[in-house]
């Protein structure tokens, strides 16, 4: 479905995806035979997957302050509003989300949509509309003040800010975050833990999913990746298309002989701006096509990750 005939339709739809989508990712819709899938200890992955591949679709573009944000355009005094560099940042709501929405619909993926509350306010029904096609909204603050900058109470006020905007606008409240460039502070997963959230995002110390404590309690883990991540190749190392998918491949066919023996996991990021550019997005669905073609291989949301972790007997645990 084509995101034309998708909105034409949402209005008779959307109720029923939403059910459908809570059914299928949440404990009391599994049927038994799926929960001992899940929880057996001799299990890597439910339902005998031998690697997950999740992939993180960042929605920014809107957020983003009006002088100084980070672009492909060369640094100006930032007295001055950089006006063409707000124009590339609305490429990502105006372009990039409706394709690579369109892309996960063609190949049947679900992903997880790490939101900024301000991107949000300003572009409310793209964010509904992203879970009304089955993507999970998580949590990527209110705003883009890093989080390291914050006093307690200003990164509890943000968090909270920002569970509101995206429940108002989608109808579902974030269980997981993601920091500013995976900056938080010593207090983030306490205060995380006090909203309800279940995982974070900004670890990026293992492969696969781990547990963490926090108040003698399990937080989840579920690693973010900043190699085969977009912002990063495209805009920091100018990276061409090709470049990008020889490094998925690659990343992917390693991972993937890995997991014959261990629980093995891949993350992929794609920024509204950044791979919602055609050729970027036409290679994240070729690598998707690609992964999808290896037996054993599934694609995940980042909460279907973290639960089955929490209920896994054979999760890594830290801290202990």
């Amino acid at each position: 479905m084509d995101r034309r005939t998708f909105i034409q339709t949402s209005t008779l739809t959307a109720a029923a995806m939403v059910t459908t989508s809570a059914a299928r990712t949440s404990s009391p819709g599994r049927s038994r035979k799926e929960e001992i899938e899940m929880t057996k200890p001799s299990a890597f992955w439910p339902n005998g997957a031998r690697l997950v591949v999740s992939v993180s679709m960042q929605f920014e573009a809107g957020a983003q302050p009006e002088r100084g944000a980070e672009s492909p355009f060369p640094v100006i005094d930032t007295k001055y509003p950089d006006l063409p560099v707000g124009k590339w940042y609305d490429y990502g709501f105006k372009e990039g989300i409706p394709r690579m929405l369109d892309t996960f619909d063609r190949v049947g993926v679900k992903v997880t949509s790490h939101m900024v509350g301000a991107a949000v306010e300003r572009n409310p029904q793209l964010a509904k509309e992203i879970v009304e096609r089955g993507h999970e909204a998580a949590g990527h603050g209110q705003t883009w003040t890093p989080q390291f900058s914050m006093t307690p109470e200003e990164e509890r006020i943000s968090y909270q800010a920002s569970v509101k905007t995206i429940e108002t606008a989608t109808g579902t409240r974030p269980v997981g975050f993601n920091a500013f460039w995976l900056r938080g502070t010593l207090r983030t997963l306490e205060i995380l833990q006090d909203l309800g959230f279940i995982y974070h995002i900004d670890d990026i110390s293992r492969d696969e999913p781990f547990l963490v404590p926090v108040r003698n309690k399990p937080f989840v883990v579920v690693p973010y990746t900043i190699h085969t991540n977009d912002i990063v190749n495209y805009e920091g190392r100018h990276w061409t298309s090709a470049q990008f998918a020889s490094e998925l491949k690659y990343e992917f066919d390693q991972l993937y002989a890995e997991a014959a023996t261990r629980r093995r996991m891949m993350s992929v990021s794609a920024h509204d701006r950044i791979t919602g550019r055609p050729a970027r997005t036409k290679v994240l669905e070729d690598f998707i096509i690609y992964a999808q073609k290896q037996p054993g291989v599934v694609f995940l949301r980042k909460d279907q990750i973290a639960r089955f972790a929490l209920e896994s007997s054979t999760t890594p645990r830290e801290g202990r």
